[in-house]
């Protein structure tokens, strides 16, 4: 038997309805068996589920708009629906879920990120399968993950998991767009996400759901740089669960990066927006890269945005390339002070002496 992990399965709405607009419970037992037969071999298993907007507009029996207002109203009538059909058909199996709803919010203050950590750990070691879903009832722009393949990957974050399969209506990541070209082909391994694979990544495949290709690029960029093996694959396939976990492996693989092993820096990877840029020269860069180093107010040549000290921003060099993300120790009025200065001019600059690392290492992950 395969050494016991933590497998997170994300289910769009795509694959819940078979591109219908009602949630197709035939295909939603199949999934549950897969995931059934997941725990009986020692796994654990987390479902991060679409379809609460589906399941409230199938429930509604007469026509809605599909505004922001109008999609909360429905979220808060299929939450509950929903919930209930994966109850009833883990109960077939004889398996406990038990629901979370998450919003930005949860992930971006610390406090919350460990309390949603600890409660998910508790499922998981109670033997539930966790159903997550965005708490899409009270969630706005502001506070939205934005689509369940983000929340998916943060989700993998938080419980440390060892896979994360964003399942969907497409085969996987091709090299042109499948519907519109008969030439494109199913990229089977990735191992770097630049540019141009994210040129690849076309629009959503539905109005169905919210997340298309790009989406899940993003998520699998996040997922991996924090440990967790990635891959898409069509939702619809065969035992598609069960072989993500196998030799017969579908869709696209997205291979893990060496993760940090400090908790405070994988929430730094999940967790809040940055709330302005730092741009840094060269020998910055090689020095946070190769040497380890803290980031100094000599490596700093710009800013963007405002940010206060505390805040989380991003570091970038001069083609707004993301080398770091961290918490500053300076405000963006006190870095524009210093930046190029040298250490022990720092204090003279600002009339005080607030330490001399702009980003500490402790608090900073390289991208």
């Amino acid at each position: 038997m395969q050494r016991e992990q933590v497998i997170v399965v994300k289910l769009g709405t795509s694959v819940l309805t078979g591109g219908t607009d009602k949630l197709d419970k035939a295909h939603m037992v199949e999934l549950v068996r897969q995931c059934c037969e997941l725990k009986k071999q020692g796994h654990h298993v987390i479902l991060v589920s679409s379809g609460a907007v589906a399941a409230g507009r199938e429930q509604l029996l007469k026509l809605c708009g599909r505004s922001l207002i109008d999609k909360q109203m429905l979220a808060a009538i299929g939450q509950g629906q929903l919930i209930h059909i994966w109850q009833s058909l883990f109960a077939l199996y004889g398996v406990n879920v038990g629901q979370m709803l998450l919003t930005r919010a949860d992930v971006d203050d610390r406090e919350r990120y460990l309390n949603a950590r600890d409660t998910l750990n508790a499922l998981l070691n109670y033997d539930v399968v966790p159903i997550i879903n965005e708490n899409d009832a009270v969630a706005t722009n502001e506070i939205k993950v934005g689509d369940n393949d983000n929340l998916s990957a943060l989700v993998a974050i938080l419980a440390n998991a060892n896979k994360l399969l964003l399942l969907t209506d497409q085969e996987g990541l091709f090299t042109s767009d499948p519907r519109t070209n008969a030439d494109a082909t199913l990229i089977g391994e990735v191992t770097h996400i630049n540019d141009e694979l994210r040129q690849l990544a076309g629009g959503s495949g539905t109005n169905l759901g919210t997340g298309g290709m790009a989406t899940k690029l993003q998520a699998a960029d996040i997922a991996r740089r924090a440990g967790v093996e990635v891959i898409i694959a069509k939702g619809a396939g065969k035992n598609v669960i069960l072989k993500c976990i196998s030799d017969e492996l579908p869709g696209t693989r997205f291979l893990k990066l060496t993760a940090p092993k400090d908790g405070r820096k994988k929430w730094l990877l999940a967790g809040p927006k940055s709330t302005g840029q730092i741009v840094i020269d060269t020998g910055a860069i090689s020095a946070l890269q190769n040497k380890g180093a803290s980031l100094l107010a000599k490596g700093v040549t710009n800013t963007f945005g405002r940010f206060e000290r505390g805040d989380l921003i991003d570091l970038i060099d001069n083609k707004n390339q993301v080398i770091a993300r961290g918490l500053t120790r300076f405000s963006s009025t006190e870095v524009n002070k210093i930046k190029g200065a040298h250490s022990s001019q720092i204090g003279q600059l600002l009339d005080y002496d607030s330490g001399a690392e702009v980003l500490h290492r402790d608090d900073m992950v390289l991208l």
